[in-house]
């Protein structure tokens, strides 16, 4: 009973309706999407599981051996009906999770005709460099050293966007394969050399997300962290002003390689 109960409320918790993922809806428009294809599909398994094991238990206790019974139950060649029912089923609900899923890889892979800001995002052995081209501005990021000490979070690179924005991300890679993924965003590319990929997405609420490469990349792969800060129009003009007066004007492209900022490749 006492599992019975812990499983209802739990069922009934905020993480259970967000389907037990790392978010939660209004995050960006992508991620509502794939929180709905999610639920839903789980919805059509359990309900397929239910019907299934509703049956498989009717059958055990309708046709089990009576008292005194021998030999086999009667046995039947074909069933029409029932043979006709079980193959539009299954193709009926293989055809309806294909529609949903292309319905939603449609629109979280459609670019915006005009977004609101434009980034580039670089991935490098094993730090990030973004360039705001709206503002023409960039900012290099460096390599986090997990320690063990605390304030790590506080020197990752961070990656600002401000709330309520259509955004579309330039995915680059400067040296080998990495892959930009936010959990909370539900979402995860991959970053060739020489080729571009994007990510478009309206950012939905302010906070901070964590990401990483999700691509192993080398010794370090596991300290290549990022920060993503979605914040108000106000903090996000702040933080393009700043990045102005400290000279970092323009962007930065392919030329620092592995580096992981202009002045350690002047000193080198």
């Amino acid at each position: 009973m006492a599992v019975l109960a812990a499983t209802t409320l739990t069922a009934c918790s905020e993480q259970a309706k967000m389907g037990f993922l790392p978010t939660e809806r209004g995050t960006t428009d992508n991620a509502d999407h794939i929180i709905d294809l999610w639920i839903g599909s789980w919805v059509a398994a359990l309900a397929v599981g239910l019907v299934t094991w509703g049956l498989m238990l009717w059958c055990m206790i309708a046709y089990r051996r009576r008292k005194n019974e021998t030999g086999y139950p009667r046995q039947l060649a074909y069933h029409a009906p029932l043979e006709v029912f079980y193959t539009i089923v299954p193709i009926a609900l293989i055809v309806s999770l294909f529609f949903f899923s292309e319905r939603a890889q449609t629109a979280i892979t459609a670019r915006h005709d005009n977004p609101d800001v434009t980034v580039q995002v670089y991935g490098k052995q094993w730090a990030w460099d973004f360039n705001y081209l709206d503002d023409d501005v960039y900012y290099q990021g460096v390599q986090a050293h997990l320690t063990g000490e605390e304030g790590v979070e506080e020197t990752l690179p961070t990656l600002y966007l401000p709330v309520d924005s259509k955004v579309e991300l330039e995915i680059k890679s400067r040296d080998v394969i990495h892959s930009f993924w936010v959990p909370a965003f539900l979402e995860k590319i991959d970053m060739f050399p020489e080729r571009t990929n994007y990510m478009s997405f309206t950012t939905g609420r302010e906070g901070v997300f964590a990401g990483k490469c999700a691509e192993l990349c080398g010794e370090y792969h596991s300290e290549m962290l990022f920060n993503v800060a979605v914040v108000s129009q106000e903090e996000y003009d702040a933080q393009m002003e700043q990045l102005r007066s400290e000279g970092n004007t323009g962007s930065v492209g392919d030329e620092y390689n592995r580096n992981p900022n202009q002045n350690e490749t002047s000193n080198n």
